[in-house]
């Protein structure tokens, strides 16, 4: 994998956490059980995996 410096992943950071809160502000516009609701509620969840995957590996840099 390739490395990345500890800026890179703090901005990473803060551009995954702003679009978190953009699709949570557009989820209740949506019908449950239609493609574009559950398609949103897996992108979030994507989208805080890989926020906690950046935070453990901010947690790692010296």
């Amino acid at each position: 994998m390739e490395d990345f410096t500890k800026e890179e992943l703090q901005e990473a950071l803060r551009a995954i956490a702003s679009t978190i809160s953009k699709c949570e502000k557009v989820q209740p516009k949506l019908k449950e059980g239609t493609s574009q609701h559950t398609l949103l509620i897996r992108r979030i969840k994507a989208l805080r995996i890989a926020s906690a995957l950046i935070t453990r590996e901010l947690e790692n840099i010296p």
